[in-house]
């Protein structure tokens, strides 16, 4: 994704999203700020976080924030707040993510903590400290989950588990903050969510794509435009669901021959 500094003027609403310097975050970001949307960028990654926001231009600014520490998501938001004097959005997307997990049988608890930390605590206490702001403006969560809720590979207990909860996790906030603040998740399959150049270097084989009853691997604007759909007024009606971006993936029979 190209980044180019945006000429737009805000439309009075702010957005707080998380794991936000790279990948889906990134997207959904760039997104908003298409929308007008003012949006405060929360990464771990300090160096990068800078140097995104400024070069997203003025409708964007960073805050360092490690999601699992309730103490940093605290001081995060009263920064939102203390800057701009609300909150209408929070997309949660900060996630520990490894492929090549170990084994169940050597898997340590420090990393099933660790993961589930970040993945599922740190939702939770998001939501906690920003919901008072959330429902003065009326405002909605998107949590971004995955399709490995539903669907596993070997060795990824940790992972699957954290989203699971993250679904869990979804429905009963949009219980207990409905009315005023509508909450649903969004659970992305195959994504490619690398840089430009990275794609253009190492190309997805066609067999990638037409495994896809789509007929193509996702992109980050697919995730971004149903998020800032999410996050608007026109679903006013929608609170509580999961919205599973796959391209179709898990709908599809699989056999080996």
């Amino acid at each position: 994704m190209t980044l180019e500094p945006s000429k737009q003027q805000t439309n009075g609403k702010v957005a707080l999203v998380t794991g936000a310097v790279r990948g889906i975050g990134l997207g959904i970001v760039a997104w908003l700020i298409a929308e007008g949307w003012q949006v405060v960028l929360a990464d771990i990654d300090r160096k990068r976080g800078s140097k995104v926001a400024k070069a997203l231009g003025s409708n964007a600014c960073f805050v360092a924030m490690d999601v699992a520490q309730e103490n940093q998501v605290a001081m995060g938001v009263a920064e939102v707040l203390g800057q701009f004097g609300r909150l209408d959005a929070l997309v949660c997307n900060a996630a520990l993510a490894d492929p090549y997990n170990s084994p169940l049988t050597e898997l340590k608890l420090g990393y099933w903590n660790q993961v589930l930390g970040v993945n599922l605590t740190g939702p939770l206490l998001l939501a906690k400290h920003c919901s008072p702001y959330l429902q003065a403006h009326r405002g909605a969560v998107v949590n971004i989950a995955s399709t490995r809720a539903h669907q596993s590979e070997p060795n990824s207990e940790a992972y699957a588990a954290s989203k699971s909860g993250l679904l869990g996790l979804t429905h009963a906030l949009a219980v207990s903050l409905g009315p005023d603040v509508r909450v649903n998740a969004v659970s992305p399959g195959w994504i490619d969510s690398r840089s430009l150049g990275e794609r253009q270097q190492a190309r997805l084989s066609a067999r990638s794509h037409a495994q896809h009853p789509a007929g193509r691997v996702g992109m980050v604007e697919d995730v971004a435009a149903l998020v800032a759909w999410l996050l608007s007024d026109r679903a006013g009606f929608v609170t509580g669901q999961e919205f599973i971006v796959d391209g179709g993936m898990t709908r599809k029979m699989i056999y080996l021959d």
